[in-house]
């Protein structure tokens, strides 16, 4: 009797082993499925494992090789009327520096989109001067568009060329919204649907959310604000961080939350850099090889213009480049 009962037990210790070495072998297969199709990954170091996410380790290889060293990354939600992040150092110094540079040459005075007509006009609401890139001009813009993209889940093709601004002391930025209440801006691209600002200055200059919904003095800030700052939620700009707020609501209609302006410059130059992006593809330009603050809109509205170009005259960029008008 003794000998069947432990034969008995010898039996059901062998197949409990043999079970959990079944498992542990189908698991290992499973796991090296999901390593060899990237679905899953390892930490690179002993650092803690929380920080290795599947979206941030793909970005951590996908931004090595890039212009400088950017430091830590990290995302802090501003606002969710309207929905707006803050993402910790964005671009490297040596990025930002870079987008100055290109940039300067060709600063001219920002001016504004009259709604009625399609046409950039002067408006003493907005005080800069600024350019715009041509989308994917080079690796270093192309690698910067590309990471918005990551960023923002938005296309790279749905967005408009870097504009970069310049505000000195006393310039501003009046309230306003970025989506488009009139038929002629939405023809190439659709509603504006979000804008990704990055920006730096030694004090003032804030970029103020007047509708904002919530407690707009709970920020860290607070007392580092200027006055003007105090009048909403604010963002103070930082070299290198970027600031993601959506002109849209998930139910894809305009968000009157997104009302936004830039605070005057008290004490040093603030420079930005814009990327407004659609609700679809930006078309660019098919007559200048630059996309100017004029916008392709307003070519395409000219009657005949196809058919009659010889009878326009043209616009000539100080970098060579030409628009007909």
């Amino acid at each position: 009797m003794a000998k069947v009962r432990h034969s008995r037990f010898t039996a059901k210790k062998r197949l409990t082993v043999t079970l959990v070495l079944s498992i542990l072998f189908m698991l290992t297969i499973v796991l090296l499925m999901l390593l060899g199709l990237g679905i899953f990954s390892l930490p690179m170091t002993t650092d803690d494992s929380s920080s290795y996410d599947l979206t941030s380790y793909r970005r951590m290889a996908s931004e090595r090789g890039r212009l400088g060293n950017r430091g830590e990354k990290w995302t802090e939600v501003l606002s969710w009327e309207p929905r707006a992040s803050i993402y910790h150092n964005f671009l490297s110094k040596e990025e930002c520096e870079y987008l100055i540079k290109i940039a300067k040459p060709f600063m001219k005075k920002s001016s504004v989109v009259d709604s009625k007509t399609g046409k950039s006009k002067d408006s003493r609401v907005r005080t800069s001067s600024g350019m715009f890139l041509k989308r994917g001009q080079d690796k270093i813009i192309s690698d910067i568009e590309k990471r918005i993209a990551e960023y923002s889940f938005i296309p790279i093709e749905h967005g408009e060329g870097l504009q970069v601004l310049h505000y000195e002391v006393g310039q501003k930025y009046e309230p306003h919204f970025d989506y488009f209440v009139d038929e002629y801006n939405t023809r190439h691209g659709g509603q504006r649907m979000a804008t990704m600002l990055m920006s730096d200055v030694e004090e003032g200059g804030e970029t103020i959310f007047p509708n904002a919904k919530g407690n707009i003095s709970a920020v860290p800030w607070w007392d580092e604000l200027s006055e003007c700052g105090k009048g909403g939620l604010s963002v103070k700009p930082k070299m290198g961080d970027a600031l993601l707020f959506w002109s849209m609501k998930p139910d894809a209609t305009v968000d009157p939350s997104s009302l936004h302006g830039g605070c005057p410059v008290i004490v040093g130059d603030k420079w930005s850099s814009t990327k407004w992006m659609h609700v679809n593809e930006y078309k660019k330009c098919k007559y200048s090889a630059v996309e100017s603050d004029r916008r392709c809109f307003f070519l395409d509205r000219i009657p005949g213009y196809t058919r009659h170009s010889d009878s326009y005259s043209f616009r000539v960029f100080p970098h060579g480049n030409s628009e007909k008008i």
